[in-house]
């Protein structure tokens, strides 16, 4: 929005003065006079909860005029104002029934309309009971005024919907403002991106740009899509995916994410994608699929409500008839009015819905994509968590981790071993050179070089044979292994470690050893899941010796190694059976059937696709250190569905109880009633209110338990490397 927008009001467009009214209407951030302007835009603009909101709103105000002028009189008329002149009543009750007509149309509606489709349906629900009650209250006082009787209850049946209405405000306003917190998240599927193509510029929809095309974005704006930047400067606010308010400098060459706001400079992005598998795309999509299940709580809630609106209806007959044996009729009615109107359970529809909502939307704001409502269930009662190792618990890719040499500088035999290895494209190769160039090194300079697969590579470094590989090559070239290196060799391929030896001048010089190493906040993660409860475990199908040296370094005692797929399903049904509910977290291809055999399937941001795909919850890359954070909101969002359930059936049964006993008017039933959505929204909304993910809370990379020429981390790739002569 432009400052010259900020100025006029969204609905009229006349100026708004010092005291704008701020709002965010569909992700927009709008200003308004007044807040008549506001809730005309709203019911005009607004989509969904925020439509619905508005509409209550106009609804409360019309009724609330025709109620507290039915009230009013109606005070009057118990005060005994008319009771000098009494051929006045039946015209006051036909006033009263003239403004409660209305009331009851504007006010009772919604309850009517979704009684009469649930009941083509052959279902009963709890707007029913509001239908009954106050159509009896309502048809009791016609009767009474077309008879000319002394008492009618046109105030009762009209404040007990007014009550009611603002109940259901108040759920409403919840919903709206859970729908506001997610309106940037769910945007993805109608955003639009402007294109720039030979010169010109044109607007098209997301989904149908693809990868290598143009995309302008202003100042202000949203951008649609991954990309790089290729032209202009600007900062960005990323907090939309990753859940963080900073803003991040962009400029030619710079990475930006669909999803972000460019905040004070122009951006031209080359895409790198199909804008329908952005990042943010898939957030829409994985929230909206969430939103439209409901939780297994939830399901339970509206079975045991479906069974006990018929009970009801009963009950309140019953209540009528036990009354009216020892008072007037239309004093019974009243009783078992309060009964149907008590009992309405408006509450348990809200209880689990909005609490869940504002959990995924806060995971999905850090970005995190949960596949349905029924995985924060889960993971809250998770008792069990097991790990696979590679790409999981570690970095996935090799590293020099510790080098023996026979008498030879670190820094030659990394220059040397780095200029033959630079000519291979094998993933050991690329960790070699890449310790070199973290040390500053400058290759050799090496000829001749020649691949040999499964043994390694052979070149000329200064007029010298030079070759880097296994021992199989070494006993193929006829190099002997010097005899301070024998007992090194053997305890490092024993270990599981891969190492390459290294040698020239028919000799070999040096063993360097590579491994996969732990990220640096496995340990800390370990260490804050076990203080949470559950029982942590590693599947790993790699050796045992590399296994119990990755689950020592991050604090995991129960290990199982060389595992198949299947003997992980095997461990997970028999962890299934000592414990209970089980997490998988896992990313490789052959993690695809375990995340899918798990209660929860949770792949991390490396995952590949089919991973992705049959996982309840995947992390963003690099996110594993939020999984502790993700637990603790699951068991929030679950916390607070149980309080609100109790509340409701709780506050409920009690209020029955006392509706049934006579001791509650219908009026303060449904007083009663609308304080419990009040207070179950308000329980609600604390969850939009839980602290962010603080990646600073990760601690240390843990001291090693390995000896100093064996160290699994970055020792050679963050200092100097290595070294045993």
């Amino acid at each position: 929005m432009t400052e010259r927008d900020a100025n006029l009001c969204s609905h009229c467009l006349l100026p708004v003065g010092l005291r704008a009214m701020q709002r965010t209407v569909n992700g927009e951030d709008c200003s308004f006079c007044c807040y008549g302007c506001c809730i005309a835009f709203q019911v005009k603009h607004g989509q969904n909860e925020e439509w619905d909101a508005a509409w209550l709103l106009i609804r409360l105000g019309v009724g609330a005029f025709l109620t507290m002028n039915i009230m009013l009189i109606s005070l009057l008329l118990y005060a005994g104002t008319f009771s000098a002149d009494p051929w006045l009543i039946p015209w006051i009750h036909l006033l009263l029934w003239i403004f409660a007509t209305p009331a009851l149309v504007i006010l009772g509606e919604p309850y009517l309309r979704e009684t009469w489709a649930q009941a083509t349906q052959g279902r009963v629900t709890s707007s029913a009971l509001v239908v009954i009650g106050v159509g009896a209250a309502y048809a009791y006082s016609v009767f009474a005024t077309i008879e000319q009787s002394d008492q009618v209850y046109f105030d009762t049946a009209t404040m007990v919907l007014m009550l009611f209405t603002i109940g259901s405000y108040i759920e409403a306003a919840g919903r709206a403002k859970a729908a506001r917190d997610l309106e940037p998240l769910l945007a993805a599927e109608s955003e639009s991106a402007t294109v720039v193509e030979g010169g010109t510029e044109t607007t098209r929809p997301v989904r149908d740009i693809a990868a290598g095309v143009l995309v302008r974005v202003r100042p202000g704006e949203r951008v649609p899509i991954d990309g790089v930047v290729v032209e202009g400067e600007s900062h960005t606010d990323e907090a939309v995916i990753t859940g963080e308010s900073r803003q991040i400098p962009k400029r030619a060459g710079s990475p930006v994410i669909a999803g972000s706001i460019s905040l004070d400079g122009a951006l031209l992005i080359k895409s790198s994608g199909a804008g329908s598998a952005t990042r943010w795309a898939k957030i829409c999509r994985s929230v909206r699929e969430a939103l439209s299940h409901r939780s297994a709580i939830q399901r339970v809630a509206d079975n045991v409500v479906g069974v006990s609106v018929p009970f009801v209806v009963l009950l309140g007959v019953l209540t009528v008839a036990y009354w009216s044996q020892s008072m007037a009729f239309d004093r019974a009615m009243l009783i078992g009015l309060a009964v149907l109107v008590v009992a309405c359970p408006c509450a348990v529809g809200l209880a689990a819905p909005l609490a869940t909502s504002l959990g995924i939307g806060r995971l999905a704001h850090c970005g995190c994509l949960v596949r349905d409502s029924h995985t924060l269930e889960v993971l809250a009662g998770t008792r069990v968590l097991a790990f696979d190792k590679t790409g999981t618990l570690t970095s996935g890719t090799p590293r020099v981790v510790g080098i023996e040499s026979d008498g030879v500088p670190t820094d030659e035999l990394l220059a040397r071993c780095a200029g033959l290895e630079r000519h291979s494209e094998h993933a050991l190769a690329r960790a070699i050179t890449l310790a070199a160039s973290t040390r500053g090194l400058e290759p050799v300079v090496t000829h001749d070089v020649r691949a040999l697969p499964g043994r390694g590579i052979t070149g000329k470094a200064d007029g010298q044979p030079i070759a880097a590989g296994n021992n199989v090559l070494m006993r193929e070239l006829g190099w002997q292994l010097a005899p301070s290196l024998s007992e090194p060799a053997r305890s490092l391929e024993a270990s599981g470690h891969t190492v390459i030896y290294l040698g020239w001048e028919g000799r070999v010089r040096a063993l360097l050893a590579l491994d996969d190493t732990p990220l640096d906040e496995a340990r800390w993660v370990i260490e804050e899941l076990k203080r949470l409860g559950p029982h942590v475990a590693l599947l790993s199908g790699d050796l045992a010796p590399a296994a119990q040296r990755a689950a020592t370094a991050v604090g995991i005692e129960d290990l199982q190694a060389g595992l198949s797929p299947e003997a992980k399903r095997a461990a997970l049904d028999r962890f299934r059976q000592e414990y209970g509910v089980v997490a998988m977290v896992g990313d490789g291809l052959n993690d695809a059937p375990v995340l899918a055999d798990a209660d929860v399937g949770i792949a991390v941001g490396s995952a590949t696709d089919l991973a992705r795909e049959t996982s309840s919850l995947v992390l963003p890359h690099g996110g594993l250190w939020m999984l502790p954070w993700i637990i603790t909101v699951a068991r929030k969002v679950r916390s607070t569905i149980l309080t609100n359930l109790a509340w409701a059936f709780g506050y409920n049964l009690i209020a029955l109880a006392l509706a049934v006993a006579g001791v509650l008017q219908p009026v303060l039933a449904a007083a009663i009633m609308a304080s419990s959505s009040l207070l179950l929204v308000v329980n609600s909304l604390r969850l939009s209110r839980l602290p962010n993910p603080i990646p600073g809370a990760i601690l240390e990379p843990p001291p090693s338990a390995e000896p100093d020429s064996v160290r699994l981390g970055v020792a050679v790739m963050a200092g100097p490397a290595i070294e045993r002569g």
